[in-house]
């Protein structure tokens, strides 16, 4: 929010960050602490946006400049700063655009005042710039070396021995008053310095010091809030406890330990501010007091949550131990049984020193671990079991020349343009694979589960009608499989075709596991069902995921490529955390349809690149550069060819298609050539015939050349041929699928 909209929202919230003192009528003062005890208020407001401590130490201020005085803010800018972070909010980025917003705060300030003092614009302009000077702070030194000397004058010394008291310049005066309240009433008070310029006055005398107003006032601060004893952040050589009270944390000085005393619970912000500029070299203990009011116990918690939270962030080690118990904080149980108190000090630094010990041998055993003599029987170990199952061939014999045998454990990228058959190029991978008995898990966002397996019956119909008829007449499209409309004017022998394609398919089809996903199928996921496959079948799969781009995001918010990048790491993790090969389908980029397949072809392609294993691209033959050749030249050429592939797979000829490897982590780079028959979803090589399936291996090589569009046939009028669609099914009632 903007900063006007920003005032308004903490100016609304004001009492939420005050303190209801005992008559729910006032509130106390978060800067001297009066109104906490047990005879009167300490701050009053009549409109509950402006307020008034009766201690001196603000008046008709608003909660802005209340906790701008707690952070020791002067200008109006850090306080609202200060103030934005108290309630948690952000304040979109200032600039000054208009003299109206640069002195409103001001201009606020002198509509208060009475006429008589309200002068010229100028003193406005005046006011608006000497107000963000940095006002000279007190040097109380001399003040504090004073009334240290008359430490001796009082016995109240909150069993604080005189070294501890001489260590931290704890002194005393016989007749105090707050420097802004001159008024008050002198008092004898224990002085306790939180640094040269500023310090706690608190009440020495007997039962609670009442002020002119009539109210309790034991308490008083002067000067900025600071952290008491900071400098054991730096200086202290054991873990360092952080408490509310400076009587506190000079009663772990007292039994020889070392804490830091916030002040106040409002002031954690405050330590984490520091801490930020310099890390402590000790971890800290949080033993912050113990209420009996629930209320006040429920500010010490969110308090305590805050520090973990804090600390967490910086990475400092943090620990909360409660050394006080049964007594309210740690002064109390000083002065109840200082040996207890003690005994209780060093357990906790004991156990502290004991998990911080385990923690650095931790840290040694997991460094000793990144040691490669450490993980050396582990790689003997990987090659040992690399014997039985080294690689997984695809069924392409120039293809996995290329790969060296097959398929490794890694993460595979396959890509090409729209409709050139990259999803079927992966579909008969995995039949080859299935069929020779390993599992593959299908994740298809795009198609549906029949439509792959129709595919796949395709291919087989055309595998088998070549073997037995050297022709492509009775072969049937991913269409004419799932059409049930057309098998009423199939022939008897079409229809045995494709009820032994089924059977055919049904061999292998229980090492086919497929899950469909539209938007809904994430890495997580992916994941998981690859650990449940495992652990429920005993078996690795391959994974196929149909398509990359279309995995659902991480997070919504991130842009495409973020999340595209996002998901190609986690397969990549997923391939290395069970030692499977993955392969991911990439769509390309719509710049490289006209251009010979590269690197940049692939859509989102940073992370795509650089953490595959293998990158693979598929183009028609003859896309390649060739030398000399102008742009625009090679854009023509390539659309003309990809016109021709185009018609002669429509007319059921065989398109050319090059399998180029554009990186290949632990290989060679080179290039296989397939025939690819897009009417019956079949790829073959022109060497093993890859592919067939019954024991029809190669029958596509030697039938390549009597390959030819079926012809067409029309039912006579009247007159049905063949049993229906339904009679065929349940023929074949193996289960062709065993999904997760």
């Amino acid at each position: 929010m903007d900063r006007e909209q920003a005032r308004q929202y903490i100016i609304e919230r004001s009492k939420d960050h005050l303190t209801p003192d005992k008559t729910r009528k006032g509130f106390i003062c978060p800067i001297c602490g009066s109104g906490s005890g047990s005879h009167g208020t300490g701050i009053t407001t009549k409109d509950g946006v402006h307020f008034t401590c009766w201690a001196g130490c603000f008046t008709n201020a608003d909660i802005i400049d209340i906790i701008g005085l707690e952070a020791g803010a002067t200008d109006y800018n850090s306080k609202l700063q200060a103030a934005a972070a108290e309630y948690g909010i952000t304040i979109d980025s200032y600039h000054r655009s208009t003299p109206q917003e640069d002195f409103a705060p001001v201009a606020e300030e002198y509509q208060k005042q009475a006429k008589s003092k309200q002068n010229t614009q100028d003193a406005i302009h005046n006011t608006a710039y000497t107000s963000q000077q940095e006002e000279t702070e007190p040097d109380y030194t001399d003040f504090f070396l004073q009334a240290n000397k008359d430490i001796g004058k009082t016995d109240y010394h909150r069993g604080l021995s005189r070294s501890t008291l001489d260590r931290f310049k704890v002194g005393f005066t016989e007749s105090w008053r707050h420097p802004k309240a001159p008024k008050m009433e002198a008092s004898p008070r224990l002085i306790i310095p939180t640094s040269e310029h500023s310090y706690l006055a608190r009440y020495a005398g007997a039962g609670d010091f009442i002020n002119y107003r009539g109210q309790v006032e034991n308490k008083s601060k002067v000067g900025k809030v600071r952290v008491f004893n900071s400098r054991a952040l730096r200086e202290a050589t054991s873990p360092i406890f952080i408490v509310e009270g400076e009587l506190d944390a000079m009663s772990f000085y007292e039994v020889g330990a070392e804490a830091i005393g916030l002040g106040s619970l409002s002031n954690t912000r405050l330590l984490l501010a520091e801490l930020e500029k310099r890390k402590p070299a000790e971890p800290l203990i949080i033993a912050l007091d113990n209420e009996s009011k629930p209320e006040i116990q429920a500010k010490v918690e969110r308090a305590v949550a805050e520090l973990t939270e804090g600390l967490q962030r910086l990475d400092i080690p943090c620990y909360r131990i409660d050394v006080a118990q049964p007594h309210k904080d740690a002064n109390e149980a000083l002065n109840a049984d200082r040996e207890a108190f003690r005994a209780a000090v060093d357990r906790a630094l004991a156990q502290v020193e004991d998990a911080e010990a385990a923690a650095l041998e931790a840290e040694r055993e997991a460094l000793r671990r990144e040691a490669v003599a450490y993980t050396l029987p582990s790689f003997l170990k990987s090659i040992e079991e690399s014997k039985r199952a080294a690689f997984i061939p695809t069924g392409y014999s120039p293809l996995d020349n290329l790969l060296d045998g097959g398929l490794y454990a890694g993460l595979y990228i396959v890509g090409a343009i729209s409709s050139l058959g990259k999803t079927t190029f992966c579909l008969n991978v995995a039949d080859n694979i299935a069929q020779a008995g390993h599992d593959v898990i299908i994740f298809s966002l795009e198609m549906a589960r029949n439509e792959l397996i129709a595919k796949s019956i395709s291919r087989l119909t055309l595998i088998k009608d070549l073997a037995e008829n050297a022709s492509t007449a009775h072969a049937k499209t991913t269409r004419g499989i799932l059409t049930g409309t057309r098998y009423a004017d199939y022939s008897q022998t079409e229809r045995e075709l494709i009820q032994r394609s089924i059977a055919s398919y049904g061999e292998y089809a229980r090492n086919i596991y497929i899950t469909e996903g539209i938007g809904n199928v994430g890495v997580e996921e992916i994941r998981e069902k690859v650990r449940k496959h495992i652990k429920l079948t005993g078996k690795a799969p391959v994974v196929i995921i149909d398509y990359l781009q279309i995995i659902a995001p991480a997070d919504m918010r991130a842009t495409d490529k973020q999340n595209t990048d996002k998901a190609v790491l986690e397969l990549k993790r997923l391939s290395r955390d069970y030692s499977i090969p993955i392969i991911g389908i990439s769509s390309f980029n719509r710049d490289n349809y006209t251009a010979p397949v590269n690197m940049a072809s692939f859509k989102e392609s940073g992370a795509i690149e650089y953490s595959s294993d293998v990158l693979i691209g598929l183009q028609y033959e003859g896309m390649d550069y060739q030398e000399g050749e102008a742009d625009k030249a090679r854009e023509k050429r390539i659309r003309e060819l990809m016109k021709e592939a185009v018609d002669a797979g429509k007319a059921g000829k065989p398109q050319r298609i090059q399998v180029k490897i554009l990186k290949h982590r632990n290989g060679s780079k080179g290039d296989a050539y397939l025939d690819f028959y897009p009417m019956f979803n079949y790829f073959t090589d022109k060497t093993s015939g890859a592919g067939a399936a019954g024991g029809v291996a190669g029958a596509g090589v030697r039938a390549r050349a009597a390959i030819a569009p079926a012809p067409s046939r029309k039912r006579a009028s009247g007159k049905p041929s063949g049993r229906s669609l339904t009679k065929l099914s349940t023929e074949y009632s193996g289960t062709i699928l065993q999904p997760i």
